[in-house]
């Protein structure tokens, strides 16, 4: 067998600091608590840990817009703090990646602050500055990703500045070589510290079109939509000189050997395999969040599989994500039981998975009273349901206080009912979803044909997807039922039931799959 890299035998969990753990009791998740829970980590079976930004900030974005790329905000700990995090996670065989966002700085950090001093500062064109249309309109109609003009007056020189999400947020140029080389000094700032790979924030947004042309109007835009939806992002997004970047970016990780590049693009399928870069020389992992948008029924989730598949170029590497910051959660998205049958699915998928820290217990959309609304883009554009902060929430690990995840009032709301939902409660229960997690891991690690083998669409039929994974001599079977009816399954009669969902049977394949019921069999 080819020799692999760790990425493509690891799962990728994600942790939103802000929500994971807090060691000194202000509300807010740090670096420590991280490191106080590496041991449930190692013991869940993943392999790699992706941690959402840790930089200084003014937080108006909560960590994406970053004031030093190079430090450690104080509500997160400190440098030492860090290289203990990482220390211990390698010492569990844990990978540490760092969100990395390139996109847009804080209009705090120093760059920012000389380029707006004048139009002739050396770092003025390190930022994306254009003169007003008539009667001072904005450059163009580019809309923010949260809501209203993307271009904001800047009375000192005169001119708009660039911001695709808050004000706050201004545009890094990254045509400006400069800049590029100043970014790519960032990454070996956190490679040289020990840093396994990065996730790069909005990377399909860093190159505009030069000539800053209007977007079309999108002529399926409802008023019940988000602002942003209003234009097609045609010229704001996705150019072709992206993937000069990308290449960049990663020639600086190949300067560190066997480090990951994961991209954050929202794009169709044609679109996203560009960003594997020529010769795969891009992004390693393109992140796939299709199954986040889909609509969840076995015909709808073969056809993605298809068609992902064979949208990959040659040699480019699948991944599968469920959930993160930005996302409902999937417990939310499909219920309960389904959310089981997702986890089945993502687990047993060709490909790398990313997991979404407290999705492995099931923790659900948890509603956020108006009065404590953090999300800026909620704040901006009330009632649309765009806010995240019911995805944000705390994680869930005993029966005490606040979950077990903080001694003081934390920054968002817990649950209001979470006892059952805690990661000490479910480890007790050997039917809970955690155990199924953890089981699903311990398969997809002990056994190759989950992670690296082969993989074919058996069947669909009555909302049962089946499909199988192969490698070398075992077969195993992955029949997921995705309505609430008994089915038969036939296939399954000579087979060896490994594991069902509902965490209950493992006599041989049986002919009958309950609903919401998903099974792995082992045909050989």
């Amino acid at each position: 067998m080819k020799a692999l890299q760790w990425w493509q035998r690891s799962i990728v969990y994600q942790i939103y600091p802000r929500s994971f753990q807090d060691s000194d009791g202000d509300g807010v998740g740090d670096l420590n608590g991280i490191r106080a829970r590496l041991d449930y980590l190692r013991w869940l079976g993943v392999g790699a840990i992706w941690i959402s930004p840790i930089y200084p900030s003014p937080m108006a974005d909560f960590g994406y817009d970053i004031s030093d790329y190079c430090d450690i905000a104080a509500s997160f700990g400190t440098m030492a703090d860090f290289d203990a995090l990482v220390e211990q996670a390698h010492a569990r065989d844990l990978k540490v990646i760092l969100d990395f966002v390139p996109n847009h700085t804080s209009d705090q950090h120093p760059w920012f602050v000389e380029s707006r001093s004048s139009r002739n500062n050396a770092k003025r064109a390190w930022y994306v500055w254009r003169d007003g249309g008539p009667d001072g309109a904005p450059p163009n109609n580019w809309i923010s990703q949260f809501g209203g003009p993307a271009w904001t007056f800047d009375g000192t020189t005169g001119q708009h500045y660039l911001h695709s999400f808050l004000p706050q947020q201004p545009d890094l140029n990254w045509r400006n070589d400069n800049l590029r080389a100043a970014m790519c000094d960032v990454l070996r700032f956190w490679l040289d510290r020990g840093v396994d790979g990065f996730r790069v924030d909005v990377l399909w947004l860093l190159i505009k079109e030069a000539a800053f042309r209007d977007n079309p109007p999108n002529p399926g835009y409802l008023p019940t939509q988000a602002a942003i939806n209003r234009t097609l992002s045609v010229y704001n997004a996705d150019q072709p000189e992206i993937h000069e970047v990308i290449a960049q970016m990663r020639a600086v990780l190949e300067e560190y050997g066997a480090r990951l590049l994961i991209g954050e693009i929202y794009l169709p399928f044609e679109r996203l395999a560009a960003y594997y870069g020529k010769d795969l020389s891009g992004a390693h992992l393109p992140f796939n969040f299709a199954l986040i948008h889909a609509a969840w029924n076995a015909a709808t989730i073969a056809a993605l599989i298809r068609e992902y598949e064979a949208s990959l170029p040659p040699g480019g590497w699948p991944n599968w994500v469920l959930g993160n910051h930005d996302q409902p959660r999937i417990a939310h998205r499909v219920g309960p039981a389904q959310a089981r049958i997702a986890a089945m699915l993502l687990l047993a998928l060709r490909g790398t998975p990313t997991m979404y820290y407290g999705d492995e217990i099931g923790i659900p959309r948890v509603d956020v009273p108006v009065d404590l609304v953090q999300d800026p883009w909620e704040r901006r554009e009330p009632g649309l349901n765009v806010g995240r902060d019911p995805s944000r929430t705390p994680m869930q690990w005993d029966a005490s206080e606040n979950a077990g995840f903080s001694s003081a009032r934390p920054w968002l709301p817990v649950e209001r009912n979470f006892t059952a939902r805690t990661v000490a409660a479910q480890q007790a229960d050997s039917r809970s979803i955690l155990s199924l997690n953890r089981a699903l891991i311990s398969l997809r690690n002990r056994h190759h044909a989950f992670s690296v083998g082969r993989q074919r669409i058996v069947d669909v039929r009555d909302n049962v997807l089946l499909f199988e994974r192969a490698h070398a001599d075992e077969t195993f079977l992955i029949a997921l039922n995705f309505g609430a009816e008994t089915q038969a399954l036939n296939e399954a009669a000579a087979g060896l039931m490994m594991l069902s969902t509902h965490m209950d049977r493992t006599e041989a394949g049986s002919p009958v799959l309950r609903g919401d019921e998903g099974v792995i069999i082992r045909l050989r």
